[in-house]
């Protein structure tokens, strides 16, 4: 295959990932960008492949066998619940990569052969790629919890951190000064190490509330890892599919923070969530339980039903037994629509993929800001699972973490039912208000199990 001709491909693989990402904006045509992205990627490698700098194929196509079966297994058998943390060790792989690159460069940097793009990409790549992936480790940890989900602090974090940060700069520096003169290995080992420690002391401090916006962020430093392993290699399309990745990363991070009305660096810096505020209990107020029959005669005499999912739903893996409530309604003539907060969940889109794996239509979906204005005129609220996107103490309360953080109106809405295990504070570490409201009945179960006694109690109403 000649140069022009790999070069066209890349750009054909260029032009399926632009179109790949403007369909996935949309659950409607989400599944067919996936496709249309998979197959440019698929068109990038085979051009790759008959590049005249591959001299030998054998290990990777070993390479390319072991990832597919990797990647297969991990998505058939990865539950719903477990997607955050399978997004989060992606972004760690994309950063490790990109950074294995930039070292095995490095490693054969020859004097005086190259100009100063190269060792200046070289040391961007490390310092990004070692972040991506010692950070997404860290991030993996705490979703699956292997350590706390909430924020890790302890005395001189951030100051350290900007030190580290400053001495990568520094070592970064030397290492292109150094360039002319061939590899500095050591340097360049100090800036990888303290690059990948800098990594998990910059996630520590980042509590579960906070976990669609650092997945976010995670993914754009993993693109812009690998467009610059692009520049290092002078790969075009590496280059072009890293700075989609990346940019679109950043476009999400602060879509994802205006949806909490929290600046970026509030985000990284804030330690949202770090102390537990109890505010509801504690003031002496009751909140007031309802059975599955009494629920089931409240839902099944109503004319407008909302349900808000968050993580709970997830957890339970009740997606199932939530269409099959849906559905139940609607044959008696309820109209049924879910309210989706855009941080709901712990990763973005997190809900809308968890009810589409159970074939609840997509105009059922209803963002926020659509679905407000109609509260006040829905009989019955169902809460389930969320916690934190429905506490009125965002509105009112302006001691509040939550403050100025745009929530579901719920507490408008004629009844509310919120189906919890029990009255623990969300992410945020703030009680919830809204569990003592008079109009407010909580149903104490597993969110799969409440509804299963709900749907059979809705058969004798």
């Amino acid at each position: 295959m000649t140069t022009s001709l790999i070069e066209l491909s890349y750009l054909l693989a260029g032009v399926t990932f632009i179109v790949a990402l403007k369909w996935l904006s949309s659950p409607k045509t989400a599944r067919t960008g996936n496709r249309i992205g998979a197959v440019g990627m698929f068109v990038a490698i085979i051009a790759t492949l008959f590049h005249q700098g591959v001299l030998r194929f054998e290990y990777i196509i070993a390479g390319i066998l072991i990832g597919a079966v990797i990647g297969t297994v991990a998505a058939r058998k990865a539950p719903m619940t477990a997607m955050p943390q399978m997004v989060a060790v992606f972004n760690g792989v994309g950063g490790g990569a990109s950074l294995l690159v930039a070292w095995a460069e490095y490693w054969v940097l020859a004097p005086g052969k190259h100009s100063l793009d190269v060792p200046i990409s070289i040391a961007f790549t490390v310092f990004i790629g070692a972040i991506t992936f010692s950070g997404s480790m860290m991030a993996y940890a705490k979703l699956q919890e292997l350590v706390s989900g909430r924020p890790i602090v302890y005395r001189f974090q951030q100051p350290g951190n900007i030190a580290l940060m400053v001495v990568c700069l520094l070592l970064g520096i030397y290492l292109v000064w150094q360039a002319p003169a061939g590899p500095a290995m050591i340097p360049f080992y100090v800036l990888m190490v303290l690059s990948l420690v800098l990594g998990v002391t910059f996630i520590l401090p980042i509590g579960g509330a906070d976990m669609p916006v650092l997945i976010a962020l995670l993914n754009a430093f993993s693109g812009l890892a690998g467009a610059g392993a692009g520049f290092i290699l002078h790969n075009h399309v590496l280059i072009v599919a890293g700075a989609l990745v990346g940019s679109s990363g950043v476009l999400l991070t602060q879509i994802m923070c205006w949806a909490m009305n929290r600046p970026v660096s509030n985000v990284l810096f804030g330690t949202f969530g770090a102390t537990v505020q109890v505010t509801g209990a504690a003031a002496g107020k009751t909140a007031q339980a309802i059975q599955a029959d009494e629920a089931a005669t409240l839902l099944a005499y109503a004319q407008r039903v909302v349900i808000v999912p968050g993580y709970g739903l997830a957890v339970s893996r009740a997606q199932n037994e939530t269409r099959d409530l849906m559905k139940a309604l609607e044959e008696r003539g309820v109209e049924v629509k879910f309210a989706i907060h855009p941080v709901a969940g712990r990763m973005p889109g997190h809900m809308n993929v968890l009810l589409a794996e159970a074939d609840i239509p997509y105009d059922k979906l209803v963002d926020m800001e659509v679905i407000n204005p109609e509260l006040e005129r829905t009989d019955v609220a169902v809460v389930l699972g969320a916690n934190d996107v429905v506490n009125p103490a965002a509105r009112s309360d302006t001691g509040s973490p939550l403050y100025g953080m745009p929530i579901i109106d719920v507490d408008k809405a004629a009844h509310v039912i919120v189906i919890k295990r029990s009255l623990a504070p969300g992410f945020a570490g703030v009680d919830n208000d809204l569990f003592y409201m008079p109009k407010t009945r909580m149903f104490f179960a597993d969110g799969r199990d409440a509804l299963v006694k709900i749907l059979q109690e809705l058969k004798n109403v």
